[in-house]
């Protein structure tokens, strides 16, 4: 009798989940019904209609495409055992290469082009650290270091000359590039829109936050979608996923079943610089419709807060990057009163955090949460609006929160990080 040897896969402990146990599709429902009632709330009491509104939530989604890519490019690259700190860079290199090709042959021949140049900085780490054995989170700031450096230098001699300089370039900016194009269900936006202006509880902040996910969609941003739920089937329901993970979790057992450690984590690696360049192309083409200098604006090193937060998986990554994009709207929309807003909503989610973890019999943590949760209370009830520098940085004050308050329970990849050798468990 034959016996078919199963392909490699990662073990159980990381099939499970890590430390986090997973959500089931109601429980997601539940949640997020909770957060739209809470927010809801703080809509009606502040008065600042502009949480829940479908510019909002339109500008909340533009903002997370970019992130939330270069946190799955973050998750390729650590699922395959590979910590990717040059995705800042990766993405410089999408955004220039992107609006370089863009503004000549078109927004998708500029996609193309974005995606290509984070590849090359993919492959440029991949040779660093799995072949060459370079510490990981040197070859990554390596390379945002020489991708701003190389960017900057051609910038100038490619965007400043010629036909370029004489249709808007400049040695900090591109000349514009034409729209992608974008999608609006017709029928439903204007309705959603009518009931969104009666501001009712609850169903008009509904009908926002629905009206801005169907309402001048970017294609790049369907396109963005198509590759989150992509990557959860590839990495997730397939041998290939299953070898790749593997690489990330034991290396020299998926060796000792057969897999090339070496190939998958050079496509782990190469395939995450790709999705880091799709989202610096998508900052360059999208929002801004031009190359800028300093583009990205650490948004890499943001989706790599993001996956963090999601536990290195597709959906909590796809939260994270949700939580991030829409504090990032608050500022391009110079949201003063929705940042204020944003107070309120704070203390909700740090009173309900810390009667999480006073349930789970983590006291101090819980007294920390009740603590801060009243100090923003405080804050809110004693001022009106917030100064214009502190709604800047909200996107990074949300980074820093976020991370701190979903530290616990979290599981890397075992070996995300670690040098292999191939034949070292010999």
């Amino acid at each position: 009798m034959s016996v078919t040897t199963a392909p490699a896969t990662a073990p159980k402990s990381s099939a499970a989940g890590g430390g986090r146990r997973k959500l089931s599709f109601p429980m997601i429902l539940v949640v997020l019904a909770c957060a739209l009632i809470a927010v809801s709330a703080v809509r009606a009491i502040t008065g600042a209609d502009d949480v829940t509104s479908s510019g909002q939530v339109g500008g909340a989604l533009e903002m997370a495409v970019p992130i939330g890519l270069a946190g799955l490019a973050g998750l390729w690259s650590e699922r395959a055992g590979v910590v990717n700190i040059g995705l800042e860079g990766m993405m410089i290199l999408g955004t220039f290469f992107g609006a370089w090709a863009g503004w000549q042959h078109g927004p998708w021949i500029g996609l193309l082009a974005g995606v290509v140049g984070g590849m090359l900085g993919g492959l440029v780490h991949a040779i660093a650290t799995v072949t060459f054995g370079v510490d990981h989170i040197v070859s990554g700031v390596a390379i945002t270091l020489l991708a701003q450096g190389a960017t900057e230098y051609l910038a100038k001699m490619w965007f400043n000359t010629g036909h370029a300089a004489r249709i808007g370039g400049s040695p900090k900016q591109s000349p514009n590039i034409a729209s992608v194009g974008s999608i609006t269900v017709p029928g439903l936006s204007p309705w959603l829109a009518t009931v969104e202006k009666h501001h009712w509880f609850l169903v008009s902040d509904l009908a926002g936050v629905l009206g801005g996910l169907v309402t001048n969609l970017s294609l790049f941003t369907v396109l963005a979608a198509v590759l989150f739920a992509a990557t959860y089937f590839v990495l997730w329901r397939t041998p290939f996923g299953l070898r790749l993970r593997s690489c990330g979790e034991a290396p020299v057992a998926a060796e000792s079943l057969g897999v090339n450690v070496y190939r998958y984590k050079y496509i782990g690696v190469i395939m995450s610089g790709g999705l880091a360049g799709f989202g610096g192309a998508f900052l360059a083409m999208v929002p801004a419709h031009a190359y800028q200098e300093g583009q990205t604006g650490g948004r890499g090193y943001i989706g790599l807060a993001a996956m963090i937060f999601g536990n290195w998986r597709p959906g909590g990554l796809a939260m994270g990057a949700g939580l991030f994009g829409y504090t990032d709207s608050l500022q391009l929309r110079n949201g003063g009163p929705a940042a204020h807003a944003l107070l309120l909503l704070l203390f909700i989610l740090l009173v309900a955090l810390a009667v999480r973890k006073f349930y789970r019999k983590s006291y101090k943590q819980g007294v920390a949460g009740v603590i801060s949760a009243a100090l923003l209370l405080v804050w809110f009830l004693m001022t009106s609006t917030i100064p214009d520098e502190f709604v800047s940085i909200t996107p990074y004050v949300a980074t820093l929160l976020v991370l701190s308050l979903s530290a616990q329970r979290l599981r890397m990849p075992k070996a995300d990080g670690k040098p292999y050798r191939k034949g070292q468990g010999k």
